[in-house]
């Protein structure tokens, strides 16, 4: 019985993490949202400000490594993708790889 109560705890312990990185992703994009559109979709000229919903995770995670390296152009995205760290952007794409 001690067993199962334990198991059921670190389940629950579990699932909470699991939302908490879910929710925490989507906070950190939602400042990813005001230029590149509701829901990610960008309602600006095509190429000017790509739509982020749906692209694949590890496309986006490089993509901010790269802004932040400076090794792709931009001036914005650089200075907004030197603000967060390699697991904030793990978390930011595996949002936003989920928007339909």
């Amino acid at each position: 019985m001690h067993k199962m109560l334990i198991l059921a705890a670190a389940s629950a312990a579990l699932l909470g993490a699991n939302a908490f990185a879910v929710e925490r992703g989507e906070l950190l994009a939602s400042t990813c949202l005001s230029c590149h559109g509701p829901d990610g979709h960008s309602t600006k000229v095509q190429g000017a400000v790509p739509s982020l919903a749906g692209l694949e995770k590890g496309y986006l995670v490089k993509s901010l490594q790269e802004f932040k390296a400076g090794t792709r152009a931009s001036s914005v995205m650089k200075r907004l993708a030197s603000g967060y760290t390699d697991e904030e952007y793990a978390l930011m794409a595996d949002y936003l790889s989920k928007l339909k």
